[in-house]
């Protein structure tokens, strides 16, 4: 009896034991979510209520970010190395090494917009950055629902995100014309309107980081691709500045 029984408990330790591990991960890019959200928003913080203490704050919270990415790396790649997952367990272990890239990146980007943002405090206030602020609550919003989605593995709410990505993209594009027409009009703000535009692109790249993780929390649970072609409005390439910017 002993030596029928014994395989079978070997078995679901090891299953079990897996089940953890896979789990582990999860919590970990769910750790990293929850810090690489509460940056951003501290960064939105910064410009649209120039609050340097918060911009000081979403500077000083990369570090953490940058540590936990490493430590779902190490780990997935351990779990890889020694599970050797299949189907949908490969799918979550690489789910969560692709989502902590993205979340870095999105870290990256918090941290630039905050050092922006104490550049920003330093000079007088500009009515634009209301504007920034809305963008900013819109590309926040789309990061929360897409940790929302990988937490819950609801693909329905992935597309949801991934169907979302143009409205920051419309925003951006009227930031823009704006930000060049207020320029053009008194060229002595070109300094401050440069970092505004820095500002603005770094949350629709942001927004451009949550629908990335959009189409992988989607593979993972489908185990199928979105459409190739997502819902991009960002036009601004095509944009031609006028020549009087130059001459100012």
């Amino acid at each position: 009896m002993d030596d029928t029984n014994g395989p079978i408990r070997m078995t679901d330790h090891t299953v079990r034991a897996f089940s953890e591990q896979l789990e582990g991960l999860s919590a970990l890019v769910a750790q990293m979510g929850g810090l690489a959200e509460a940056q951003f928003a501290a960064a939105i913080e910064a410009v649209s209520r120039r609050d340097s203490v918060a911009a000081e704050n979403a500077v000083g919270g990369d570090a953490r970010i940058d540590a936990i990415q490493q430590e779902i790396e190490d780990r997935a790649l351990k779990l890889l190395a020694l599970r050797q997952p299949m189907a949908v367990d490969l799918r979550e272990t690489l789910a969560a090494i692709k989502t902590a890239a993205e979340l870095e990146r999105i870290g990256d980007l918090a941290k630039n917009i905050a050092k922006r943002a104490l550049v920003l405090n330093r000079e007088p206030p500009i009515r634009l950055t209301q504007s920034l602020a809305r963008m900013g609550k819109v590309a926040l919003s789309q990061l929360k629902q897409v940790l929302d989605s990988f937490s819950s593995r609801n693909a329905a709410l992935a597309e949801q995100v991934w169907n979302q990505d143009g409205e920051i993209d419309e925003i951006y594009n009227s930031l823009f014309r704006e930000l060049l027409t207020y320029m053009m009009e008194d060229p002595r703000t070109i300094g401050l309107c440069t970092h505004l535009l820095f500002i603005a692109k770094n949350i629709e790249r942001c927004g451009d980081h949550a629908t990335n993780i959009a189409e992988v929390v989607y593979h993972m649970v489908r185990a199928d691709h979105l459409a190739a072609n997502r819902p991009k409005a960002d036009f601004t390439s095509e944009t031609t500045i006028p020549f009087e910017i130059h001459q100012a």
